[in-house]
Parts: structure tokens; sequence; C-alpha cells
């Protein structure tokens, strides 16, 4: 009977075998989690049948977010998978893709995983378009040969759709040449190079020719190619370093042809290329001139100045209440009243300084060997001053994840001055979740886990250098990391983050999601309650705390945001670093936002993903490429967002600073006007993005969100926006600037080819 049943499930499950590989595309479903069901010998004949190419939800079963499910697959392997193979170590079991993260079990054995559970060490770590290939010993790797064997596949979803999905599952004995494997990484650093590793996983050693050519994207030409025999061994990888211009834009193509079976190992990429111009050695301001506090509080501000160190700074009218260091431009302070000149209809001037009605206003002066510079600085000061442009600084999640501490921030703060991101205007060192201490002390107080030895201390030493710094909570009892969160305490909560130093709080909805079910309240009031309540007790606090709101409570935080106060606040949900982010957190849910964006109350569509991230461990290059990386920087300083880098600072190489460290683009997202951008333009997959600026200017962005280079005629473009079609005129009546690169726009550069995922950056004066 047992034998029956068998050949009849086979039969159900789409199994189809021959001497090369066997394919299945249908399993044994069920939703849950259980570790039993890894188990070959469970019972599992009541389970739903399912399509392992198609996500769970797309065949009625539910979503189930945050949460588990399990597949059983039962599939005979022939022996005869080994007849044809030139080598008969290793089987691969090549996975359908998984949405979010999968453990795989050959018998009851783990064989391979792919991504985080929300119960390893380091956290949730999604990778939902990872490819999976499992590799098992041939002879020892438990497989059952010419019998029934279980592959059981657990699978946990985050959110949204959910499962196994795209391909099915395929076992093959594969032929040495498909133990191959190659290898790109760069170093834009110094002298920029791409290393190709070319790698074998098998016994059998492979022979065959290397090709690779570097072509110039702009221009076509070919500007290198190399062509040489090897041999590969297991263990011993090939490695060759091939140099480029990292100031071109740059694409390597690299190709091995195994000599035996003529398979072809082939890669293409795109080499980072920098477009910003070096910033002078001589001083130069690279701020707004512009910075807002509350009545009495505190003054930590440091102003960013590019240019040879060491430097001088000083300050002939400043203040009375303020001081500014001369060897680092920190100012610091407090002033507990806004004062206007003497003789003015509003009375006198006090010795805090002469004042508009919104502000003090004084000039400071930046000297080195090279040169000086001085911009005219304005303190504005009043209840409603914070956040007088877009924040800019770092937060720990993208690349440390719940595995932050104080020595990984000091770390970075310190790497943020050294590499010059300091004199970009980057202040706020952020933390996010995973500080937090196991319970609270007995009067409900909260205290920072023993990862945070030194709040306070820490804090001290980021204000002396002129850094802000941030905290990360949540309304509800815990974090979405499972760490203690406010709900309940958030007096407290306020008042020891006060008494420690903190300057920006990001309080993120997660677990009060379950008091909104407890009381079955679900509209908008709902969503502010908690963040009107956390907001009375930061406003009540002697320093101004930047109040950042978290994404959900409903996702549309921006309709209700201004009336708690806050001065940013999530628009679309958390960010990754892939194409298909950017194109539906930046493009698809900016548009029609910039209404909801105004000077100290921000929209906010997530961290900055370039550079290295990685969640927790193992930090990895962004995978986004170099052409999406510059549309990445491009739409969020268009779009007015907080500018907080996500990667290891320290690690940050020469493109990605270049992509942060770039004047005239920083320039836009820290305009005085605070005026966000919004889509003016959309011809098929071209999209215009504009804003006015405080000069009179228009900052626009022409992007490609398709996946072929366009040819574009941007004058076109330009002169088909509403806020310039009547005014353009002729074309030498307008001065088009490249901000990425810095430079004016001659009649002859108006007709250009935008690559897939590509943009150009244009201020019209």
């Amino acid at each position: 009977m047992r034998k029956l049943f068998f050949l009849a499930l086979t039969a159900l499950m789409g199994l189809q075998a021959s001497a090369q590989n066997v394919c299945v595309s249908k399993a044994l479903f069920r939703q849950g989690d259980d570790m039993n069901w890894a188990k070959p010998e469970m019972d599992d004949t009541s389970w739903s049948e399912i399509d392992i190419t198609t996500p769970w939800d797309k065949q009625s079963f539910p979503p189930h977010n945050k949460n588990y499910a399990w597949y059983r697959i039962h599939v005979n392997i022939p022996r005869s998978l080994l007849q044809r193979a030139d080598q008969q170590n290793m089987v691969i079991f090549n996975m359908p893709k998984a949405d979010d993260v999968d453990e795989c079990y050959l018998n009851g054995q783990l064989i391979g995983s792919t991504g985080r559970m929300p119960t390893d060490a380091a956290g949730y770590g999604t990778a939902v378009n990872d490819v999976r290939n499992y590799l098992v010993d041939a002879q020892k790797g438990g497989i059952r040969w010419d019998a029934e064997n279980v592959i059981a596949v657990r699978v946990y979803n985050h959110g949204g759709s959910g499962g196994l999905f795209f391909n099915p599952m395929t076992i093959s004995c594969p032929t040495a040449a498909e133990g191959l494997a190659m290898r790109l990484t760069e170093d834009s650093n110094g002298q920029a190079h791409c290393d190709v590793e070319i790698s074998t996983a098998y016994a059998s050693t492979t022979s065959g020719t290397f090709a690779v050519t570097v072509t110039d994207r702009e221009t076509g030409s070919q500007i290198s190619s190399l062509t040489r025999k090897l041999s590969v061994k297991r263990g011993k990888p090939v490695r060759l370093s091939v140099p480029y211009d990292k100031y071109k834009m740059c694409q390597l193509t690299a190709t091995y042809t195994d000599a035996k079976t003529g398979k072809t190992l082939s890669e293409h990429r795109q080499l980072k290329y920098i477009l910003t111009p070096a910033a002078p050695a001589t001083p130069r301001f690279n701020g707004a001139p512009v910075f807002g506090v509350r009545p009495g509080s505190p003054v930590i501000y440091r102003f960013p100045v590019s240019g040879e160190r060491p430097m001088k700074f000083t300050c002939a009218d400043l203040p009375a209440a303020l001081q500014l260091s001369e060897s680092d431009g920190v100012l610091t302070g407090s002033i507990n009243r806004v004062t206007v000149p003497s003789g003015s209809p509003e009375g006198p001037a006090s010795p805090e300084g002469l004042a508009s009605p919104e502000g003090l206003t004084f000039t400071v002066v930046a000297e080195n060997a090279k040169g000086r510079a001085q911009q005219t600085f304005t303190l504005k000061v009043g209840e409603h001053m914070i956040g007088q442009t877009p924040p800019m600084g770092w937060n720990s999640w993208n690349c440390w994840g719940l595995s932050v501490s104080q020595e990984k921030v000091i770390s970075s703060a310190q790497a943020l001055i050294d590499k010059g991101l300091a004199d970009y205007g980057y202040g706020y060192i952020n933390i996010d979740d995973g500080w937090e201490a196991e319970s609270r002390n007995p009067d409900g107080t909260i205290e920072a886990n023993e990862k945070f030895p030194s709040m306070k201390g820490m804090i001290d030493w980021l204000h002396e250098r002129g850094l802000k710094f941030g905290i990360y909570s949540s309304p509800g009892d815990y974090t979405c990391g499972g760490y203690l969160g406010s709900l309940g305490h958030e007096q407290q909560d306020a008042e020891v983050w006060s008494r420690w130093g903190v300057d920006y709080l990001k309080y993120d909805w997660c677990s009060y999601e379950r008091v909104r079910e407890k009381d079955n309240d679900w509209g908008f009031a709902s969503c502010m309650r908690p963040y009107l309540l956390m907001q009375k007790f930061v406003r009540e606090q002697p320093r101004d705390i930047f109040y950042s709101l978290g994404p959900l409570g409903g996702t549309q935080v921006y309709l209700w945001g201004l009336y708690c106060d806050g001065d940013s606040w999530r628009t679309a949900p958390d960010i990754n670093d892939t194409w298909e982010s950017i194109r539906d957190v930046g493009f698809r849910q900016q548009a029609g936002l910039a209404k909801y964006s105004s000077v100290g109350h921000w929209n906010d569509p997530d961290m900055l993903v370039v550079g290295k991230v990685g969640w927790g461990t193992n930090l990895r290059e962004s995978r986004l490429t170099p052409d999406e990386q510059y549309t990445h920087i491009t739409l969020w300083t268009l779009l007015a967002s907080n500018m907080l880098i996500g990667c290891d600072i320290a690690q940050m190489d020469d493109f990605t600073l270049a992509l942060l460290c770039n004047n005239e683009v920083n320039a836009v997202n820290q305009d005085m006007l605070g005026q966000q951008a919004d889509r003016t333009l959309k011809q098929g997959d071209i999209e215009v993005w504009s804003r006015p600026l405080a000069d009179g200017a228009m900052a626009l962005g022409i992007f490609n969100v398709g996946d072929k280079d366009q040819q574009v005629d941007m004058k076109a473009l330009i002169t088909a926006l509403p806020p310039l079609r009547e005014s353009w005129g002729e074309a030498s009546a307008k001065v088009v600037r490249d901000l990425w690169r810095q430079k004016n726009l001659t009649a002859s550069e108006f007709n250009g080819t935008i690559p897939a995922h590509g943009c150009r950056y244009l201020k019209v004066q």
C-alpha cells in the first residue's frame, strides 16, 4: 500500500525524472511551525497540495504575515543521476526562491538555509531574491538512492506575499564545469581595480580560456582587454586584477569558456564611477546657513567646512551666549530668548546679541594655509524651529542591526569625522534597535544593556565633537527587535533620554498594533494617540529632540504626522538594497506627497542603502548598481528626505564618499525653501521630478526607471515642465547645470543617453 501511495503521490506532484535530473513542481503544504515536520516519517497525508513555483497567498492560502509554513516533497532519487556525471561526489538541490527566509531539510537533516529567521542570533534578515542551491555529498549526505526521500522546507514570511516561488525544485549531479563560479569584487580607493576570481566546487580540474574587456559606457569605446588560458582546481581559485579608470563610466565583461564542454561562464559589471569633482584645498562651507533651536535648549552645531586641515574658525560678531571652537568649528551655548536690535519697536537688544525676530545672525570665518572662506549664519530661536533642514547623519540599523554596540557607534562617529562626512553636514549619529536592557529598574526607568557601558559618556563624547545623538524606541511594550518599548513609561523614558543628552528619537510602531487589536480601534486617532503622548513628554524636556515617527499605524503617517508635531515621518515600508525597493519606495510611493512636507516637518522614505550593508552580520556591498545608487541619492535629495547613511562608514570607499559628499547635490536637499520635489512629467519610462529652490532656480532629476537605456532630449523635457514652459525662451537665456559633475551644460550636451535605472541631475537658473 505504501508503494502504491508513493507512486500516486509522485504523479500528483509533477515529478519528472531523467538520467540527468529530477524536477518537481508540487509539494504538500501546511501553515504553522513544528520542527517535527522535518522528519521523514511524519504522517503528512492530511496536508494540502501546493504549487511550489507560486507564492502560497496566490493559491488561496492566507498571507499570515510574520509567520511560518512548511513544504514537504516526497521524491525518488534514481542512482542513474550519477551515470553521466564526470564527477560523482556531489548532488545539487536547486530550490525555488523563498519569500522571505528558508531552511531546507533532506530526510530530517539540514542541508541549507538562506536569510535569517527571527530566532537567529543576528535577528531576521530577508533573502527573497537569492538563489538557493544546496550541495549534498553523493555518498555521505543522507540521500536514499532509488528510494523515497523527503525534502522538507521551512519558510518564514515577514510580510506581504509568502512562500516558495519562481522555479521548481531540480535535483542533479552536475558536470565539473557546472561547479565553476565567477566572483567580481571592486576596490575604488586609490588605483581602482576589479578583481575576478574563478573557482570550482568539484574535484575535477577544468581548463579553458578567460577573456575580459573594459568599455566606456558613454562613448562605447573599448578601454582595455585581456585573454588568458587557465586551469582551475578545487581549493585553488584563479584570481586576476583588472585596473580601470574610476572617473569614467566603465563596464567590465568577463567570460570563461571551458575547453571540454564549451560551457561559458560570464559576468557583466557596471564598475563604480565618480562624477563629483575633488573638493578644493581652500575652505568651503557646505551646509545651509541656518540652524534652529528652542529657547533655552543646548546649541550643538558643527560647521560643515571642507578643505585642508588644520583649519581655524573665528567669529567677530558672535553672540555672547555662544562659543565657537577655534580648531573644529563646533558651536555651543544656549539662547534663553530672542531679541531684536536696539531702537526697534519690539524693544532693546539683550547681551545675548543682535537678532531678527526669528534669530541671531553672525558671520563665521574659516581659514587654512590655502585660503579663507566665510558664511553669514542665522541661529533661529523659537518653539517650532527644530529641523530647519532635513537631518543628515548615520543610523546603525542597515549595517549593524541588533548587534550595535557603544564601540561600533564611537568608531562610526570617528570615521564620520576622519573621512570628511562631517564636513558636508552629516551630524547625527543614531542608534536603532538593540540598545535596551532586558528589564527596567525597580523604579521603572530604562537602562542601556551591557553593549553600552556608558551611554551618557558616549553621548558627551559625541557632543564634544559637535555631533548629535539619536536613539530608538517604540510606543508598544516591545520594539520590532523584541527589546523593551516605552508603553506605560513614556515620561520616564523621555526624561532619561534628556538626561543622557539625546537629540533625536526614532519612535517606531512595532508592537503597538496589539494595543489597537485589544481596543478594536482602527481609526487615525488610534494611530496618533501614542505619538501625541510621547510628543508631550519629549517637548517638555530642556533640550531639543528631533521627533521622527515610524512607518506603521496605517502607514499614511504623512496625513497626521504634522498634528503630532513630528519633525519627520516615514512614508513607505522598510527599504532594502534592490532596484525593486528603490523603485517602489522612491518613485511609486512618494509621488503626490510633496504637499505634506514643509520646513521642520519632513517626509522620510527611509535610510540610505549605499556602501557596505548587512543588517547585523556579513557586511557586503550594496546590491544596487552604480547607476541605481546615483538615482537613489538624486531622488532622496530632491525629496528633501532625511539623509541618514546606513552603511559601515569605516569601510566606505571613494565611490560612496563621492556620492555622499557632493556639495551641490546636498545643497538641494538642504535648500532653505524646504519645498519637496514631486513628479512633474512622465513619458514612458522617463520621469522628471522637480522642486523650486530658495535662489529662484529649479532642481530637477531626469530618471530612466525602465530596463533599457534611453536616448533623451533634455531641453525638450525641461521646456515641457509647467514651471519652465513660459520662462525658458532662448536656450542661452537659461543656465543648465549638471549637479553631479558640477559643470554647466553646453548646447551640444542636451542630447544624451540615460542608462537603465540611471538619471541626470540638473539645476536650471
